[in-house]
């Protein structure tokens, strides 16, 4: 089941686009590190640099790095224009809650979120990838329900994403 606003977010997406789930690639750990240490090099060594995601779980997905910056809402739009110096305009923002950066490393696509560290979707995710390291058959399902909407829309991808998100949520 999706809530009126996740509902309202997955009918801006593509019906067309495809999405490609690959398995995990070992080397996104050593990526990770390298955006992470081009971020606090310029935000400071005490910034917090999360990686999260699919690659972050070590199971198949579209074959990208998440990386979050977790922030105070007061400093959100100081470390906005700050990333936006290192990456250039965001590709999606929601003031002072989320806005997306996307670079490359070595190939690798990454998407870099700033995050107001209070969001909903911020708390909800670390409870979401909690349960699934903590609980393997969970965190079986998941990959095996990403591996299963290989070359499905992006729509429908983020559908039954959300929706298994939603069940495992549920349990909190």
């Amino acid at each position: 089941m999706l809530t009126p606003k996740q509902q309202k977010w997955i009918d801006h997406l593509s019906n067309d686009d495809k999405v490609i789930i690959k398995p995990f690639d070992p080397t996104t750990g050593d990526k990770f590190e390298k955006v992470k240490n081009i971020i606090q090099t310029k935000l400071g060594k005490s910034t917090k640099v999360l990686h999260c995601g699919a690659t972050n779980m070590k199971i198949s997905g579209q074959d990208e790095i998440d990386v979050y910056v977790p922030v105070n809402i007061n400093n959100f739009n100081n470390i906005l224009l700050q990333l936006e110096n290192i990456f250039g305009k965001p590709k999606s923002h929601y003031p002072l809650e989320r806005a997306r950066f996307v670079t490359e490393i070595d190939s690798k696509h990454i998407d870099i979120f700033l995050i107001n560290s209070k969001s909903v979707g911020w708390t909800d995710s670390l409870k979401f990838e909690q349960y699934l390291k903590s609980h393997p058959s969970s965190l079986n399902k998941y990959r095996l329900l990403k591996e299963s909407l290989n070359g499905v829309s992006t729509r429908e991808y983020y559908k039954n994403k959300i929706e298994f998100i939603n069940t495992i949520l549920e349990k909190y």
